[in-house]
């Protein structure tokens, strides 16, 4: 009969999940530690983390296999279409239906559907869950900037009169420098270091963990301390949370039968889950607040996102995780 430690770790239930829920709770107790005012350096630790992170990663890949990837111009469309496309779409037609007009919720919820896919999560769990990473560094990181031209034009269909302005050459130069350039100097290094990479796999993968625990925990106490919360009841934010989560697994759901239609391989249809699925925080913030200057209309609007968010990381992270395991298990097709 298995331990409940073993039973835990088959459902996904591991020590990373944990980790996870229990920095939100540390940055609910102790916002200051985690914003940019503190003591420490996060914004700078972090974004140094993610710059290490897709060093190995480029490390990781040979010429071959990232011409493989990102010739698989089938893979990107499907992805980029999940993002941009299938993601409103689902939403718009919830709010035709069930939708309450003037409500900053529902207008958070549609703003949440119409962003890009995050960078750093979003190829972390391709590589944990053993996916077409080539496939997945391209996807993460074109949809950053995709996304500053798709997100205000979806956005124009209920905010007509709302002014949207963007410092595009600043944003390239920041993706540029802190994955795009990363992962060349790794490409680059492959044949010198891949020996080394897979010597301290584990190793690599436990940092992998902890910049995305230190993420978590830097988002949520910088929420916590603008009191983005406040005025919100417990029964709203589970009901909210509820739905969110749903519309997390729906989308898991949908991008699993589509990505079976395509007749994608396993490598490829773990990429469209975890690409497909997941929305930015970081994006939605700096977009936000260009087109919602008031701060207290945005913190409500941020909100369906903040939950998404999470639920994207907890439940994304446990999903990858148990797949990483069944692979490496001979278990068979996700």
């Amino acid at each position: 009969m298995p331990s409940i430690r073993e039973t835990l770790k088959r459902v996904g239930l591991n020590t990373f999940f944990f980790l996870l829920i229990g920095v939100i709770f540390l940055a609910s107790f102790f916002p200051e530690w985690g914003t940019s005012d503190g003591a420490l350096p996060w914004k700078t630790i972090t974004g140094a983390g993610i710059s290490i992170i897709f060093f190995f990663y480029g490390v990781k890949l040979s010429p071959q296999m990232l011409k493989a990837g990102l010739s698989n111009w089938k893979l990107h469309a499907v992805v980029q279409s999940t993002t941009f496309l299938i993601f409103p779409l689902v939403i718009l037609l919830l709010y035709w239906i069930w939708g309450n007009e003037g409500s900053y919720i529902w207008l958070g919820v549609f703003y949440l559907a119409a962003l890009p896919s995050t960078v750093s999560s979003s190829v972390v769990m391709v590589s944990i869950a053993g996916g077409n990473l080539p496939a997945a560094i391209f996807n993460a990181s074109i949809s950053s900037i995709v996304g500053i031209f798709i997100t205000p034009l979806w956005m124009d269909l209920l905010l007509p009169e709302t002014a949207v302005a963007f410092e595009l050459m600043d944003t390239f130069i920041k993706l540029s420098l802190q994955v795009i350039l990363p992962v060349v100097l790794g490409l680059l290094l492959h044949s010198y270091l891949i020996g080394v990479v897979s010597k301290y796999a584990t190793v690599l993968k436990n940092f992998d963990q902890l910049i995305i625990l230190l993420i978590v925990f830097t988002a949520f106490a910088e929420s916590f301390a603008e009191k983005m919360f406040e005025g919100q009841t417990a029964s709203e934010l589970l009901l909210l949370g509820f739905l969110m989560l749903s519309f997390f697994l729906f989308m898991l759901g949908l991008m699993h039968v589509i990505s079976k239609a395509f007749g994608f391989s396993d490598p490829d249809r773990i990429t469209v889950l975890f690409c497909g699925s997941k929305k930015s925080l970081v994006q939605g913030a700096v977009m936000g607040r260009v087109m919602f200057p008031d701060p207290v209309v945005f913190g409500v609007i941020l909100l369906p996102l903040m939950m998404y968010h999470a639920l994207q990381l907890i439940v994304g992270s446990a999903i990858a995780q148990r797949m990483g395991e069944r692979k490496k298990q001979g278990a068979g097709k996700i």
